[in-house]
């Protein structure tokens, strides 16, 4: 057996540039670094000896750098991925919270933090957390309940099976998470003599798994006795590559199809049969078909309480729940009938097993009134008196008005996600939504990241001045690599959302806006100024129109563009013909009467839940 000797860090980094998917790419595209103790001398090395082969990429923050490569996974529906590699301690920490994003959206990332030393000798080493009874503990067993593998490289030759086992979840779309393989720092520089043939080039296929023929039955007997069934579209659809397959199902057996955050533009709003969102910030249109549902089928969802409405939105007493899903995990939930299998595959079977029978005609007018809500609610408004603050809505209305087929509307947190989920009209694949974790600080990263994997499309972030001020430092790093997008920055001076959703529960204002927060002086930051001394394109909108003419000037420029527009912080998007209840715990003991009497409203609709079939 022929053999190469290699440094374990050289190993690894030669093993990844030969992984490839189905297109011929590699699967890890490169890696994003920050070099620091734990990482510099062994990876460090191996990254800049391999090259260009295996390309590497400088961040500013571990954590928004790991964004920016789950961003990138997820635009490219999970075909292509990232690693991410930091120093030992805080800088492995910091990534943390990443990790657990891409757990909660089965986002696919190698996380490569570095480790102690596997011999001991200098412990403690610089960074080094010390368990006082467990001597194997270090920082990184924080990732293992937010990773889907993990592992730890003690000896060089442990990446002959780890590394292969990472590949396979990564690639699994019942598996698929991050990955985390905590790399202890003399390790990476020990040397090992590697079989030859562990570095040949391999393919990674996407597997498509058939359904049970029993389960389909048992779905199409449902379907066929339905009156009202729905399609819950959610992100499977869309990492299957199912958005004409569920097209096509939802045409020809007359099926409404309504979307949740992570499904939302697997069908472009124009199709007749799609309903918009559903749940706490549904559509009117799509609720009213949930209420009434008597059959519900999942497709690639997680079923989570904002598109269930905490589970009191399909609350006919006999209704059915049907979920196709890759992961009986989710599969099962809630007593439905799981079909496991592929989305793709699944929606093409039942559709030939239903041939011709089609459900009663959704009521098309439902659909067209609550569009012509969100026309009114997002238009311009107009000529309005001195001092007058535009809702988040009209931001809304004014960036679609500029918006083209190619542009992709991103976000992650706040009031945002909930606004653009009713109210924005993408075309297909023209949504980009964090908000499986709903991570603030996600959302220039994730441009970033968005960008990076589709640049043909036109990326339009929205973020509010709270989730800008937790993380904005790779606006830097799109400057520096002249990465084009346009950040759309909502000033409302605070929490907005929180704010509402705090006085909806009863409670006073506190604590979320800068007004009701306990401090000497109220802020006056200059967003403009932030942006521009980071290298971007930065100026702020004096109105509505002056939005809209500024977000088509962006669309000339090879850097990032923000663009800050002040907002009113007290309006939600409501109005716009949608929302619905929300399972938030309000105090059963208060001192205002404002606060028992948002308990007992909370008590009467929880009695409304209907978790079980």
């Amino acid at each position: 057996m022929k053999t190469v000797r290699l440094t374990a860090a050289q190993a690894m980094v030669r093993w990844l540039s030969v992984q490839m998917n189905e297109d011929g790419a590699r699967f890890i595209e490169g890696a994003w670094a920050i070099f620091g103790h734990g990482n510099v001398a062994g990876l460090g090395e191996a990254l800049e000896g391999i090259g260009s082969a295996f390309p590497t990429w400088r961040g500013q923050n571990e954590q928004t750098m790991a964004h920016t490569a789950i961003a990138y996974a997820k635009a490219k529906k999970r075909r292509r991925a990232h690693m991410v590699t930091s120093s030992i301690g805080p800088g492995a920490t910091n990534i943390v919270t990443a990790a657990a994003l891409a757990h909660v959206n089965r986002l696919p990332i190698l996380i490569v933090p570095g480790d102690v030393f596997a011999n001991r000798r200098p412990d403690p080493v610089l960074q080094q957390i010390e368990d006082f009874e467990d001597g194997s503990i270090s920082a990184n067993d924080c990732f293992k309940p937010v990773s889907r593998y993990f592992d730890r490289i003690m000896r060089p030759e442990h990446l002959l099976t780890a590394l292969p086992r990472a590949m396979r979840v990564l690639t699994d779309p019942a598996a698929c998470g991050p990955v985390t393989l905590a790399f202890c720092q003399d390790v990476q520089a020990e040397a090992y003599d590697y079989p030859d043939e562990f570095f040949a080039e391999r393919t990674w296929r996407i597997r498509r798994p058939e359904p049970d023929a029993r389960d389909l039955s048992d779905v199409v007997e449902l379907i066929r006795g339905a009156r009202n069934p729905v399609i819950v579209c959610g992100g499977g659809v869309i990492y299957s590559g199912a958005e004409d397959a569920l097209a096509d199902f939802a045409t020809r057996h007359q099926v409404p199809v309504v979307e949740t955050q992570a499904g939302k533009s697997a069908l472009p709003q124009s199709h007749p049969m799609n309903f918009g969102a559903a749940g706490v910030d549904g559509s009117a249109a799509a609720n009213t078909i949930c209420e009434q549902a008597d059959v519900v089928i999942g497709v690639g969802t997680r079923f989570q309480d904002f598109t269930t409405g905490s589970w009191s939105l399909f609350g006919k007493p006999e209704r059915r729940l049907v979920s196709i899903n890759v992961q009986p995990y989710d599969g099962d939930k809630h007593g439905a009938l799981g079909v496991i299998g592929d989305a793709r595959i699944v929606l093409e079977k039942l559709s030939g097993e239903l041939g011709s029978h089609a459900a009663r005609k959704p009521d098309a007018g439902i659909r067209s009134t609550w569009l012509d809500q969100v026309d009114r609610h997002c238009g311009s408004p107009g000529e309005r008196e001195p001092g007058y603050l535009p809702t988040d809505a009209q931001v809304i209305g004014a960036v679609q008005r500029a918006s083209t087929d190619k542009s992709i509307a991103m976000c992650a947190a706040g009031t945002m996600p909930g606004a653009l989920k009713l109210l924005w009209q993408p075309s297909q694949g023209g949504y980009h939504m964090e908000y499986g974790f709903s991570c603030m600080g996600y959302e220039l990263a994730g441009a970033l990241g968005a960008k990076l994997a589709l640049p043909e499309r036109e990326v339009l972030c929205f973020v509010g001045d709270g989730s800008y001020m937790m993380a904005n430092s790779e606006l830097a790093t799109a400057v520096m690599r002249r990465i084009p997008f346009t950040v759309i920055l909502t000033d409302n001076r605070g929490y907005g959302c929180i704010n509402r959703l705090q006085m909806a529960c009863g409670g006073e204002q506190f604590n979320n806006l800068y007004k009701d927060c306990n401090v000497e002086a109220q802020p006056e930051i200059d967003f403009v100024a932030h942006a521009g001394s980071m290298g971007a394109y930065a100026e702020k909108a004096s109105d509505i129109a002056d939005l809209e003419k500024r977000i088509i000037a962006a669309r000339t420029r090879d850097r990032p563009t923000v663009i800050v527009i002040d907002t009113d912080p007290m309006r939600g998007p409501g109005e716009g013909g949608g929302g619905h209840w929300w399972d938030v715990a309000v105090p059963e003991v208060t001192r205002t009467e404002k606060g028992a009497q948002a308990f007992a409203r909370y008590r009467e609709t929880m009695s409304r839940q209907n978790l079980v079939n």
